[in-house]
């Protein structure tokens, strides 16, 4: 029964590699890429492969502001999740997870089937599956059952969402995994929002991690769903963004961020910065009367230059006594 399920899945793969139905299918086109350019065979039966205990400990000092943003925020996603079978994973950017959360009562079988810390679920490694190919593919995507590459996975249902660090570059991807053959459409639907909003949250909170002396500003993001965050500091120089926040303005992901005065980023938009800065126009106010309408004085105790404090009362429409 087994060899003859290995048979049939393998057929299946195949089948549909050659079809040239990879521009069509995502999971084909994975299912190509771990046939053709990593020589992995749907059929194999080998476990996952894993790193050392030590080999471990060091992906997870590499990973230490990606383990520090999100390990409370799988707490909360594991609350969720974990009454229905599944366990959560976070792994880093070759594909290994470095911490996990599941039911004890699940540990073995998770363990056994290589959802656990260390065990490397690269595309390159394990073929098409959640980790490896939300890796390869850099959005937040499902690979259910029999969209497994190997026939071994193919209990698996698994649904990751990549993670980007305040430069906008990869560094690792969140993911659900279940083993249970009673997982409903709609429950999947559920987990595949919750693992996309916890995503997000591990990124602001790196993001803010990075940047403790900034201002941090909201930006809307295209496509409505959450925003972007900018982090600007005293002389109102935007110094950093998040991977969103540069698309919703324009800003290439892919280069080292520039520092940008915040009103030539958001174009005309003194009453969005006034929107975004609750509270700075008081603050401007209050220093001002302390110095008695002093500028230079009302700079040098809000710790900026003269200058700078010019650009913010224009912009505010404040004026010295």
């Amino acid at each position: 029964m087994k060899e003859r399920q290995l048979a049939h899945h393998a057929a299946l793969v195949e089948a549909a590699i050659a079809s040239g139905h990879a521009a069509k299918s995502a999971v084909v086109a994975s299912w190509c890429r771990s046939s053709r350019f990593h020589r992995l065979d749907p059929a194999g039966s080998r476990p996952p492969l894993r790193l050392t205990g030590a080999e471990l400990g060091r992906a997870r000092e590499r990973a230490a502001p990606l383990l520090q943003a999100a390990r409370p925020i799988m707490d909360r996603l594991y609350q969720a999740v974990g009454a229905a079978g599944c366990c959560v994973l976070l792994a880093a950017q070759d594909g290994v997870p470095v911490e996990r959360r599941g039911s004890p009562a699940d540990d073995a079988t998770f363990d056994s089937w290589g959802l656990w810390t260390g065990a490397i679920w690269s595309e390159e490694h394990e073929g098409t599956n959640g980790i490896g190919t939300c890796l390869v593919e850099r959005r937040p995507l499902t690979i259910d059952r029999d969209q497994h590459f190997f026939t071994r996975n193919t209990l698996l249902s698994c649904t990751a969402a990549p993670i980007y660090d305040q430069d906008a570059k990869l560094a690792g991807v969140l993911d659900v995994s279940s083993c249970r053959a009673d997982r409903t459409e709609a429950f999947a639907d559920l987990i595949t929002l919750a693992v996309g909003e916890a995503a997000r949250r591990i990124e602001s909170d790196m993001f803010r991690a990075a940047f403790p002396k900034a201002r941090i500003v909201l930006v809307p993001a295209l496509d409505g769903h959450g925003g972007g965050l900018l982090a600007v500091d005293a002389d109102d120089l935007v110094i950093g963004a998040t991977r969103s926040a540069r698309a919703a303005l324009g800003v290439a992901p892919d280069r080292a961020f520039q520092p940008i005065p915040a009103a030539d980023l958001l174009g005309g938009a003194g009453a969005a910065l006034e929107q975004f800065s609750d509270g700075e126009r008081g603050v401007l106010q209050r220093a001002l009367l302390r110095a008695g309408g002093n500028v230079s004085a009302a700079a040098k105790a809000l710790g900026v230059s003269r200058a700078t404090l010019h650009r913010k009362l224009k912009r505010f429409g404040l004026k010295p006594d």
